[in-house]
């Protein structure tokens, strides 16, 4: 049986994908389950495993090439069977089409045009970009096809040549599919959504003693490094529950509520940024938001995410205060409401009854869509968040983490 494999809709919003690496070459067997091809998306940069045990046929679109969802990007015999069909290899979201084909005959046709050589979208792309006539550049590629490291390699010896006017030396580091990506989604976001940003200061000095006392009995009983996160986390699912309207989207019929809260947290990769999402966050205690956020930081650094862990978020957490930073604004990221920062946490000098005290302190900050969510309503929702970390030692300090797990429940 003849399969087509197809590139797959790695999340709702995603209409194409990059292919960045072929694992198996034209007439190699390769096994079900087993790697066939690495893909870039605006979600995510993941390894695609093949549906079936058989023979990679044919490889219809090489590395760098960037097609839409739906495309038919192999083709692989099995090792039994006899019916023709297409697959999509396993994702959540169903892969559903409409006016593509026309599309896809159009790029085609493009790019084997007569006594053209061809090249892929995305060699085209960067060459318009930066000007580069093709022709002159050697290719490395199957029939001397220019690929896209090909084409970085020559912007980069280019770009490093002295200016003949002054003795600096400029350099153009070629972006990145995810990269280019972040890009387009800021843009995107900051032009769709007004950003206001509002910051408020949180003592930390109950939750840093809490977690001092507690966590090398949670390392020890249940494999687990208790970082400020999970708290922050826990505080953030309870202002949700009782501010719905940040957990939102706006639409031109209505602002959609949405009645589940996943929140998102944002990890700083070597090229990028990416998102996976804690599923009923609200549901969770906090020895289950520790583990869930540890175990989706390290799939994500180690390229181990699934579609199901990046999209269906209703709401963004990121933490730029690991790298010391105290405050920001951060964008929010589509199509939800608002996103929140958390700062550094560090020990300060502040006033309590009249007198000076050092305290462990924080900012939060929250960015937020202005056609949704007026000042009032995000100040309240900061508020909340504030007074549940402030308030935290007066309702679990004094029940510490056992070998069964955590004691204090909301």
């Amino acid at each position: 049986m003849s399969l087509k494999v197809i590139m797959p809709q790695m999340g709702e919003s995603v209409a194409e994908g990059t292919i960045l690496k072929w694992l198996v070459q034209e007439g190699e067997r390769v096994a079900k389950d087993q790697s066939l091809v690495e893909i870039s998306t605006d979600k995510i940069d993941t390894e695609v495993p093949s549906p079936v045990t058989g023979i990679l046929q044919k490889i219809l679109h090489s590395a760098d090439e960037t097609v839409p969802v739906g495309t038919v990007i192999a083709e692989i015999n099995e090792l039994t069977g006899e019916v023709t069909e297409e697959v999509a290899v396993e994702v959540k979201t169903p892969v559903t089409q409409s006016a593509r084909p026309a599309q896809v005959t159009a790029r085609i046709v493009e790019e084997e045009g007569e006594g053209e050589k061809r090249y892929s979208p995305l060699v085209r792309k960067l060459a318009r970009e930066y000007g580069v006539n093709l022709q002159v550049v050697k290719g490395t590629g199957a029939g001397g096809r220019i690929t896209k490291q090909d084409l970085s390699g020559y912007i980069e010896g280019v770009q490093k040549l002295k200016i003949p006017s002054g003795p600096e030396v400029e350099e153009v580091i070629p972006l990145t599919p995810i990269r280019r990506i972040i890009a387009e989604r800021m843009v995107q976001s900051i032009k769709a959504a007004p950003h206001v940003t509002t910051t408020f200061e949180v003592d930390m000095t109950v939750i840093a003693k809490y977690r001092e006392m507690n966590k090398d009995t949670m390392q020890k009983s249940q494999g687990v490094h208790l970082t400020y996160l999970p708290f922050i986390i826990m505080a953030t699912a309870s202002a949700l529950r009782e501010n719905p309207v940040l957990n939102s989207s706006w639409s031109d019929s209505g602002i959609i509520i949405k009645k589940y809260i996943n929140i998102g947290i944002a990890v700083s990769l070597e090229d990028g940024l990416i998102v996976p999402v804690i599923r009923k966050a609200d549901s969770m205690n906090l020895i289950e938001l520790a583990r869930e956020s540890q175990l989706l930081a390290q799939k994500a650094r180690d390229k181990r995410l699934k579609p199901e862990d990046v999209h269906d978020s209703t709401f963004t957490i990121t933490n730029y205060g690991i790298a010391g930073s105290l405050f920001g604004t951060p964008i929010i990221m589509p199509p939800h409401a608002a996103i929140l920062g958390i700062g550094a946490i560090n020990k300060r000098p502040v006033i309590i009854n009249d007198a000076i005290a050092i305290r462990q302190m924080a900012y939060l900050s929250l960015s937020f869509d202005h056609r949704i969510i007026d000042g009032a309503q995000a100040d309240r929702f900061l508020s909340k968040i504030k007074n549940t970390l402030e308030e935290w030692g007066s309702k679990s300090e004094k029940v510490p983490v056992t070998e069964s797990g955590f004691g204090g429940v909301w």
